[in-house]
Order: C-alpha cells, then structure tokens, then sequence
C-alpha cells in the first residue's frame, strides 16, 4: 500500500512538473515582438571613438574607453592598452597613465609593474556606442544627489 501512494506522489509531482505554465498578459520585450518570434535584427551600433574623455557619474567609476577597442590583444602574453597606457608608453602617446591602484598588490603595497589582478582592462574599463539608449534613465550624477540634498537657502 504505502509503494502506491509513494508512485501515485511521484507521478502527480512529474505531471506538475511537466506542464507548462503560461502567464496570463503576454511578456514584454525590448523588441516588441512576441518571445516566440524572431523578428529583424538591428544593425550593430558603431563604436562611439571620438578620444575624449567622458565625465565620470561617480567617484572611483572606472573610466569608459573612448576609442575602438577591436583586435586589440589582451590576454595572459600581451596587453596592447599598455602599449599607450602604460607610464613610459604616456609621453610618447600622451594618452593618460594607467592609474595607481592598478600597480598595487592584494596587500595594498605599490609595486613596479601592474599588477596582476588589474592586467585585464576590459573586466572595468568599457568602449561606449554611439546610439539611443534602449530604456529610460533616471540615474542622477553625484553632483546632482548632492545638489538636491543641500538644504534650501533662505527657507
């Protein structure tokens, strides 16, 4: 007896399990087409490379990349950011200095070369595109969080 109570558990449990559940409002997407089609794809957005620096929204935001980026190599045998990044490369380039904390330790010591857990530039550093943001921001800059916290004058 108590085998056909365990098979009949099972085999509700494995009926639930195996029926698809549908929401009742169709999903919306980005697209706006339905998930299940495949609709047009969009061009690809150009890489935005107009080598100016950007304004960073936050202290310590690494800095967004303002050039193209591809083919560049960046593994284990070569960096080629470093290639105009790194300090003896900047005079030459007179692009900016990698920063300081990429050339400390895990222990926050300063070392000569760049350390290793900050080699890769792309886990931080990002290119932008040039093209219309997909959603709505309502982020605000610092300088305006501050800006509309500050008590009002005169009142």
């Amino acid at each position: 007896m108590r085998q056909i109570i365990l098979m009949l558990g099972a085999a509700v449990i494995l009926t639930a399990a195996a029926t698809p559940i549908y929401s009742a409002e169709p999903i919306a997407t980005l697209r706006g087409e339905a998930i299940a089609t495949e609709g047009a794809t969009a061009p690809m957005p150009r890489v935005s490379n107009k080598d100016l620096r950007r304004m960073r929204n936050y202290p310590e935001q690494p800095p967004t990349i303002p050039h193209k980026i591809r083919g560049y190599q960046v593994d284990k045998n070569a960096n080629k950011c470093l290639s105009c990044h790194s300090r003896r490369a900047t005079v030459d380039s007179q692009a900016p200095m990698v920063s300081v904390t990429h050339f400390m330790d895990r222990d926050g010591q300063v070392r000569a070369q760049i350390s290793p857990r900050r080699y890769f530039c792309n886990q931080c550093h990002v290119p932008q595109m040039d093209m219309k943001p997909l959603v709505g921001n309502g982020f605000l800059d610092v300088d305006d969080v501050i800006k509309g916290l500050a008590p009002k004058k005169g009142g």
